[in-house]
């Protein structure tokens, strides 16, 4: 069986500074309840960072400026519940300028802001914590 092209995604890191504290923001997964970025697949019509923005607002309720250059990507396997299959990840990184109290998945999803270390524990994949490390070498100062 051929080796397939990873499906394409987008994602955030949405960051705040808290008393000189860099923080990130995570949302729970739909399905197996772990700690995630807020990511999605790239919409028809628009680019991965702005779908990436569209994502942070619907899972997180979180909105800010969007970078617009990526810091990286990961790869993950979707459970086969949900599609199943390879997808690869494209990061952007958004600072907040604002946390919605309501958004649209909130009775779905947990968010919660995090320090980088704290982050790195909280999710699953290698990748993902990979970047979540080269994330806060490059913000942190």
């Amino acid at each position: 069986m051929p080796n397939k092209k990873p499906v394409q995604q987008c994602a955030v890191i949405a960051y705040r500074r808290r008393k000189q504290r860099l923080q990130i923001a995570l949302v729970t997964s739909l399905e197996t309840r772990r700690w995630v970025l807020p990511k999605g697949n790239i919409e028809r019509g628009l680019s991965a960072r702005a779908s990436a923005s569209l994502e942070a607002y619907e899972e997180a309720g979180l909105e800010g400026d969007v970078a617009k250059d990526s810091i990286g990507t990961y790869e993950y396997d979707k459970s086969e519940t949900k599609g199943g299959g390879r997808r690869r990840v494209c990061v952007f990184p958004m600072v907040v300028s604002r946390a919605r109290r309501d958004w649209p998945e909130k009775s779905m999803r947990r968010r919660k802001w995090m320090t980088i270390k704290d982050a790195m524990s909280a999710v699953d994949e290698s990748g993902l914590k990979k970047l979540i490390a080269t994330f806060g070498e490059k913000f942190a100062r």
